[in-house]
């Protein structure tokens, strides 16, 4: 039989309890939650909240906010804001979601709050009140700004590289593109990010040649370098040109997500600046010939080559008198003289063959089209009947020598210094043997070069050593018959050479710069001696051109004579017409000055340069000395004698004396004497004698003067 269940009666303190469990419930829950909840009435007081914002409020329980309103709260800056947000939801009925709006804490920290509010509602729908929840993002918001900020500086630098830039991901597809790419490559910005945004990098250069029809001329090989770097997942650099000519820096640079940078920088005018500083660092600036170094860099490699290297000439090539040109008129013309000169050289070489300015009037050629000596010798036939032509430059006809030095490589030489000093010791020769002409190189040539260093070493410690020793010439007059003069002529007493000619070491002095200080040693040694003769005899010295271009001869001469007492108008300075043709309005200067201390002025060797009558005029010598050259053939050589009658007759129309040098014979002097000639000088009266010797000499000759005259 079926029994029926009987249910419990529920009473009221049944459904107290449980509605406060439940209520236990829910409470335990909204504390549970982050987010913060509140609510409130329309009048906008609160009327309950969960523990989270009970604690953002500033109490310990959610009990003691109810009653309250926003004024009351730690918030009270925002309190108004908060109040017209809910006024606005009871009014209209609508929720407000997810609002970001500030709150002020109780520690008095501005936090950023993410908040939503719906309307509170009876079931009949009436609106009762306001719900509330938010929660703190502060963090977020942080984030984001940061984030916010970065993207924007991100964008700002992307408008404002200089570098074109475009950014791949771990794809290969581009991603990022800034406007400066777009410029530099010519495509326009509007249309071309959307175009070229996925673009693989082969596609986005395709792109750029089909909007702007200019082409990558290496691209087979920048694409190559570029995939290389990609795979290998290291930055690099390349470089490609583009078809109208501009050349560009790619440089690569991987990003930790697999995807890679690539900015572009347009180095067409920094290539063209190195292209020219390269081109100015190897090639001479006035002729663009190749320099000293880049002819050496060619010879090292020919060289490098040896013995397998095919032979070839080195041509050593100076212009004879070329700094003649530019003393007297002046550095622009002589430029221009090189400039032309370098022309026409290019012109006498074949192809292959290297033309090159070592410095100065010096040119070199490395003749590749070498097969035998006749090779060598054609070319420098050519040069020297091409570059010896006269030049017409502004209004000025110019006449240069040319001096050739040959060197076969590798017989010559297997090292360029070896090769070119060889050269060098062949055009020497040249040289010296009057030039405008051509030499091979013999190995003889450098013995006499070994010869001459060893002579400069020598040199150098004959004044230290005291192996200088002066001689005295006297010069008669043959109106009185009486010694009016003595020349002053160095010897040099080597303990090893022996006597060594003035004609072996004053060329080697003045080329080392080692005459003046013998210069100086001179004057002053030929003023001490002559002081001991008798008081109307004067001393001759002879001057180099490079003691006037030392600067300080004026006080050379003074320091001479007042160190020996010599009055200034017993000592006579000897110059050649060479001093007048440097600097000559310096030099015109420094002889006046000279000439104001009473000092007399002599032209040696009259006859023998280009222009000595010209010099006559600008300059009042007291001497002219006829150079023995036209002595020695009187009285049978007709020329000589014509000679020698024109600058008697010059002499005597401008009141200058007049001296025969290297007078030997009796029918010499009774020529000399008939034709005028004021004084004379040679071994007829008396080979140049020691310092030692001269008193007794002067007496002898004092005794003869009746005869003389």
């Amino acid at each position: 039989m079926l029994r029926q269940s009987k249910k419990a009666p529920v009473t009221d303190k049944s459904q107290e309890a449980v509605l406060r469990e439940s209520q236990q419930i829910i409470r335990a829950i909204l504390d549970a939650v982050p987010a913060r909840i509140f609510w409130k009435d329309k009048n906008l007081i609160y009327l309950g909240c969960n523990a989270p914002f009970a604690r953002d409020a500033g109490f310990s329980d959610p009990a003691e906010v109810v009653g309250k309103d926003d004024y009351q709260m730690a918030w009270r800056d925002q309190a108004e804001s908060y109040r017209s947000d809910d006024r606005q939801v009871i009014e209209s009925g609508r929720s407000k979601l997810l609002i970001e709006e500030p709150q002020t804490t109780p520690d008095g920290k501005v936090i950023t709050l993410l908040t939503s509010k719906v309307p509170l509602r009876r079931r009949n729908g009436e609106i009762f009140g306001v719900l509330g929840t938010y929660l703190d993002v502060t963090e977020r918001a942080r984030l984001m700004e940061t984030v916010e900020r970065q993207y924007a500086q991100f964008e700002a630098a992307l408008a404002n590289m200089v570098q074109g830039l475009l950014m791949y991901d771990s794809a290969g597809r581009l991603t990022v593109c800034n406007k400066r790419f777009a410029e530099m490559f010519g495509v326009p910005w509007e249309r071309w990010e959307a175009a070229a945004l996925g673009t693989t990098v082969s596609e986005t250069m395709q792109l750029v040649e089909d909007w702007t029809h200019v082409a990558l001329t290496n691209r087979p090989q920048v694409l190559a370098e570029h995939q290389n770097m990609v795979d290998r997942q290291r930055s690099g650099r390349n470089v490609f040109e583009l078809s109208d000519g501009r050349t560009f820096s790619a440089s690569f640079a991987p990003m930790a997500d697999g995807g890679f940078v690539v900015t572009f920088e347009d180095i067409t005018e920094q290539r063209r600046n190195q292209d020219q500083i390269t081109h100015m660092a190897h090639y001479d600036a006035l002729t663009d010939l190749p320099n000293r170094g880049q002819f050496y860099e060619k010879m090292d490699g020919l060289l490098e080559r040896a013995p397998d290297c095919a032979a070839f000439a080195v041509l050593s090539i100076d212009l004879d008198h070329f700094k003649n040109v530019n003393d007297t008129l002046g550095h622009p013309i002589g430029d221009e003289l090189l400039r032309a000169a370098a022309d026409r050289m290019r012109g006498c070489v074949r192809e292959g063959d290297i033309v090159a300015r070592l410095g100065g009037d010096e040119f070199a050629i490395l003749q590749l089209s070498f097969g035998r000596p006749q090779d060598a010798t054609a070319l420098a036939s050519r040069l020297i009947e091409t570059v010896t032509a006269p030049y017409q430059i502004d209004d000025h006809q110019v006449v240069v020598g040319t001096s050739i030095g040959i060197a076969i490589a590798p017989g010559d030489g297997t090292v360029p210094d070896q090769l070119m000093k060889n050269a060098d010791l062949a055009l020497y020769r040249c040289k010296a043997e009057g030039g405008n002409a051509y030499r091979f190189f013999e190995a003889q040539m450098d013995a006499r070069m070994q010869e001459r260093r060893a002579l400069e070493i020598d040199l150098r410690k004959a004044l230290l050593n005291d192996e200088f020793v002066l001689n005295y010439q006297p010069i008669v007059s043959l109106r009185t018959g009486r010694v009016n003069s003595c020349e002053a002529l160095i010897r040099w007493h080597q303990p090893e050479r022996g006597l060594v000619s003035p004609l072996d070491f004053i060329s080697v002095a003045e080329e080392t710069g080692l005459i003046c200080p013998i210069g100086e040693w001179v004057l002053e040694q030929a003023c001490a001696d002559a002081v001991a003769w008798p008081e109307d005899i004067a001393v001759a010295a002879n001057v180099s051109p490079i003691q006037f271009k030392a600067g300080n001869f004026f006080h050379v001469v003074t320091r001479a004579l007042e160190k020996s007492g010599l009055p200034a108008s017993r000592l006579e300075l000897e110059i050649t017409e060479l001093v007048l043709m440097h600097d000559s309005k310096e030099t015109l200067a420094l002889l006046h000055k000279l000439k104001e201390l009473g000092i007399s002025i002599a032209m040696d060797d009259f006859g023998t340069g280009y222009s000595s009558i010209g010099y006559l005029r600008s300059f009042p010598f007291d001497r002219i000395k006829i150079d023995q050259s036209f002595i020695r053939d009187l009285p049978e050589r007709e020329e000589s004698l014509a000679i020698l009658r024109a600058v008697v007759g010059l002499g005597s129309s401008l009141h200058i004396v007049t001296t025969a040098e290297g007078v030997e014979t009796q029918s010499q002097l009774e020529l000399l004497r008939t034709e005028g000639c004021t004084d004379v000088q040679g071994h007829f009266f008396s080979p140049p004698k020691p310092a030692a010797e001269m008193r007794e000499l002067l007496a002898s000759l004092h005794g003869r003067a009746s005869a003389v005259a």
